[in-house]
């Protein structure tokens, strides 16, 4: 099985023009698998605005991270997809730290929109899970993967900095072959994607470190060399 690696710029910016200036200079490249979002630019713009802008330059996938999404009750499920669908945003992240009945209200009410749904249990800064001297119960995190696998969800997200974490949650949970794996952690948080051949697809979220580069296409180059390098440590055979 052949490993596949791309980056999904994160454009946690304040202006119009910041995304145009990333989105314009890399959108092209075979690397770029969507472009992310976050309430930084929904707050200041509204996600409509948004959306446009980056049309301007791609038809590559919009991501809209809500940081968090989905920690509310069941009903307000609902309300959420619809906006995601008039805003025109393609997947929505969900971190369900409300329960199960939250996970599942609005995952289904996204997929009912048409609205592409990607899950996350557990974050990339230390002290999260309880094991760690965090809140949540690792056991939480890892029904929060299962119940997504039973409601159709097949993009997730796991840290870049956790990797024993990530491979435990690949041992506990029946991803299958189709799953699909989006880390944030890369750069100044010192996530590794070498340490991740064991993921088939995974699409590293590079924010600050692309953000800040003076050229971003060459920074871009340089990541493409790094995500290639694991080829040569893959656990699978290639196709």
């Amino acid at each position: 099985m052949t490993l596949k690696r791309y980056v999904v710029p994160s454009l946690d910016v304040t202006t119009l023009a910041e995304i145009e200036r990333i989105v314009s200079a890399v959108q092209g490249h075979e690397l770029i698998s969507g472009f992310k979002i976050g309430f930084s630019l929904g707050l200041t713009f509204g996600l409509p605005q948004v959306v446009e802008c980056i049309r301007k330059y791609t038809v590559k996938p919009i991501i809209y991270d809500h940081q968090k999404a989905a920690t509310d009750i069941p009903d307000t499920g609902k309300l959420f997809a619809q906006v995601m669908h008039s805003a025109g945003i393609d997947t929505a992240i969900l971190f369900p730290q409300a329960g199960p009945k939250t996970l599942t209200a609005w995952v289904e009410a996204l997929q009912a929109k048409n609205i592409g749904v990607m899950v996350g249990g557990i974050m990339t800064h230390a002290r999260f899970v309880e094991s760690e001297g965090g809140f949540i119960t690792d056991r939480a995190v890892t029904e929060i993967y299962r119940l997504s696998m039973a409601l159709g969800v097949r993009q997730f997200v796991v840290p870049l900095t956790k990797p024993d974490k990530v491979k435990t949650l690949t041992e506990e949970v029946d991803f299958g072959d189709d799953a699909v794996f989006y880390s944030p952690g890369y750069g100044s948080q010192g996530g590794d994607a070498h340490a991740f051949p064991f993921l088939r697809e995974h699409h590293v979220i590079i924010g600050r470190a692309l953000l800040q580069a003076e050229h971003p296409l060459q920074y871009l180059e340089t990541v493409g060399q790094y995500l290639a390098e694991i080829t040569k440590i893959s656990p699978f055979k290639s196709e």
